[in-house]
């Protein structure tokens, strides 16, 4: 089933009821979703913020992967749609647009904004006027300081609910950023704080300082390095996880085949787990996910989505799209369920394909699991 086609009557009816609980079957008899103390109706929490078991992505409202840019007011629509079918949890950055789509964003939810909770990332060293890159990274206190104004002027809005440090900067004590972390929460601009691609002892020492509410990491079928270090590492701290990309930076949808070239900017063009030598081997997964789809009567994306609810209780995965029909997919997957031993049989066929590429270019991949400097 392509995620391009019609989607199943079925799908699009739960799509639009409340967000109804997901039954795990993870790695921990203890670990599940059973404690009905632990969790809301269709929500999941993260520490101790509790958004919708499925977020929104915004990052590509201003600039797609295909490089085209999409209608403003389109992305506004599907902002709003997605609060009207129990999405509460958006997500934004800086860096993205740079600076345009924490706009977007602000001006979508402007309408219901105390109803939902707003994510955004600082970190890289970008022109706050202006919105241009400038080399590197930049987490100095003094700089986030001005950032976070700036980001509340765009977002239209008196606190950020979580801002995580995008990237961990080599340059900065992580113990300073969780100071400022905690000043600006004295000052209401803030209320949860998170990392994203942190090295594990960084966000041990900051999570003694501040605690960390979540982590953000790519995390998906098609790259699982976060099950080695990180998911556990959050489990023991009791910090959630938010997992960028869920989908395989589309992937996962069955929307790229053995043919798919990519168009000039597209960054899935750089990354040789797309390049043509190992796209056959790799859509062994989507094979998987389109067999499975069609006995569960969902689509590849929304059993892809299941399987993430199905690892951990702290898990959210927020896929981000600029088409309405695929967000209104994404959120269908709530629906779609695993006994035990189906997960266990699932797993067992994912274990046996073996993704052959890199994630991120060796440049990009750099910016991963840093560790902060020691403070002085």
């Amino acid at each position: 089933m392509n995620r391009r086609d019609i989607l199943k009557t079925a799908g699009l009816g739960f799509a639009g009821t409340a967000l109804a609980p997901f039954d795990s079957f993870a790695h921990k008899e203890n670990d599940n979703l059973t404690n009905v103390n632990a969790l809301l109706s269709g929500k999941r929490k993260l520490g101790s913020l509790v958004v919708s078991s499925v977020g929104l992505g915004v990052q590509n409202m201003t600039r797609t992967y295909q490089t085209t840019v999409p209608n403003r007011s389109e992305m506004h629509n599907i902002i709003r749609t997605a609060f009207d079918n129990g999405v509460t949890f958006f997500d934004a950055a800086e860096a993205y647009g740079p600076l345009e789509v924490e706009r977007i964003l602000g001006e979508g939810v402007k309408s219901f904004r105390n109803k939902v909770v707003i994510a955004t990332k600082f970190g890289w060293n970008i022109d706050i006027e202006t919105g241009k890159r400038l080399p590197g990274l930049n987490s100095k206190p003094e700089h986030i300081k001005k950032v976070v104004d700036a980001m509340l002027k765009r977002l239209q809005t008196d606190r950020i609910d979580l801002l995580y440090q995008h990237r961990v900067d080599p340059e900065v004590p992580i113990e300073d950023v969780a100071g400022v972390m905690q000043e600006l929460m004295k000052q209401g601009k803030l209320l949860h704080y998170g990392l994203s691609e942190p090295g594990v002892q960084t966000v041990r020492r900051a999570h003694a300082v501040q605690p960390i509410t979540a982590i953000q990491n790519e995390y998906s079928m098609l790259w699982r390095g976060s099950e080695s270090k990180i998911i556990p590492l959050c489990e023991e701290l009791g910090i959630g996880f938010v997992s960028w990309s869920p989908l395989g930076v589309g992937f996962l949808t069955g929307a790229i085949d053995e043919n798919t070239r990519f168009a000039q900017g597209d960054i899935r063009g750089t990354e040789t787990r797309f390049a043509p030598d190992n796209l056959p081997n790799n859509l062994k997964l989507v094979e998987l996910l389109k067999k499975w789809g069609k006995a569960k009567e969902a689509t590849p994306a929304q059993v892809a989505l299941a399987w993430q609810h199905a690892q951990k209780t702290f898990i959210v995965p927020i896929p981000g799209t600029t088409q309405m029909a695929h967000m209104m997919e994404n959120v269908g997957a709530e629906r779609v369920k695993f006994t035990a031993s189906e997960l266990q049989e699932f797993n067992q066929q994912l274990n046996q394909i073996e993704i052959v590429g890199k994630r991120l270019p060796d440049m990009v991949q750099a910016f991963s699991d840093v560790e902060a400097p020691a403070k002085k």
